[in-house]
């Protein structure tokens, strides 16, 4: 008889997302079991366990998915579990936590897309500011605009100290550089965003971030992508619709949150499907996230006549 594909997801919140818990039987595991307020003490524990009871044939048809909301976190919790594994008895690991990996790679990568449309160039040398650059999708963003060549910018609404700190820790985790700026208020946004070629507006649902008033003052900027997809938009002028649209008052293009939310689903659900058909463990993160959105978008470019 066949086994099984069995996901196992390990969360270090009180419940592991539905929205993840779908998509992993839409990919194709027949058995999904979540483990709630997982720290990364248990990681090693846990990944034993899962590695051990199958035996290395059964590994290939097993998973570990670990989600939470904090994007080193799970970083760290990937690693764990990497390191926790003993060869042959070896599985695939994905971490995605509350989709902030695969959002920020979609986010990052429908950038990328348009400035190549419309400007022939890539991420490369862009200045690209973030605001909300302290969360979980933020950070992530920042760090993979980074990998790609551009000079990033996280941006507070609680001012430059939050917003150093968060740019030095996530440098520091992952290997990049990455600047802080304040975007305390009005005044300190127009500020931030005066000299920059691409904007990714990542704070909260239902926050505008940069007025009509202060998008004037962006007169370098190539692209602006927004994933608040709750009115008022993020980044005034950015429709949630938007796919490259030309931006009111300003020479660049919008993206909105559903044009880069496509991207997401895409590019998780293709990351699911990949690990739960894999004849060979694969790790999956953020880098490989990017890597698959990437390759979504040049597929659909490539139907586009």
């Amino acid at each position: 008889m066949e086994r099984p594909r069995i996901l196992h997801m390990f969360t270090p919140g009180r419940q592991m997302s539905p929205f993840d818990i779908n998509m992993a039987a839409d990919a194709g595991y027949q058995i999904i079991v979540p483990y709630c307020e997982v720290g990364l003490d248990r990681i090693t524990a846990l990944t034993q366990d899962t590695i051990f009871s199958r035996g290395p044939k059964g590994a290939a048809r097993t998973g570990i998915f670990i989600g939470g909301r904090d994007a080193q976190l799970a970083a760290d919790m990937l690693e764990r579990a990497k390191t926790s594994m003993v060869k042959p008895f070896v599985v695939s690991v994905m971490a995605d936590p509350s989709g902030a990996y695969t959002t920020a790679a979609a986010m990052v990568a429908c950038v990328e897309a348009a400035l190549k449309r419309h400007h022939a160039q890539g991420l490369e040398g862009q200045r690209v500011v973030i605001l909300g650059g302290t969360g979980p999708v933020g950070r992530v963003a920042g760090v993979i605009a980074a990998q790609a060549g551009a000079e990033v910018f996280l941006s507070s609404r609680n001012g430059i100290d939050a917003a150093e700190e968060a740019a030095q820790e996530s440098a520091r985790r992952f290997g990049v550089t990455l600047h802080g700026l304040s975007g305390g208020d009005p005044a300190a946004v127009r500020s931030s965003i005066a000299e920059a070629d691409v904007l990714l507006a990542c704070a909260a649902a239902g926050v505008q971030v940069v007025s009509s008033e202060a998008l004037a003052a962006a007169t370098r900027l190539k692209v602006a992508a927004d994933v608040n997809a709750v009115p008022p938009e993020g980044i005034a002028g950015v429709g949630v619709m938007d796919d490259g649209k030309p931006l009111a008052g300003t020479q660049a293009v919008g993206i909105g949150a559903l044009a880069v939310g496509n991207v997401k689903y895409q590019t998780q659900h293709r990351l699911l499907v990949q690990m739960c058909e894999a004849e060979k463990p694969q790790l999956l993160s953020f880098p490989e996230a990017f890597a698959v959105a990437r390759a979504f978008l040049a597929e659909q470019a490539a139907k586009t006549p």
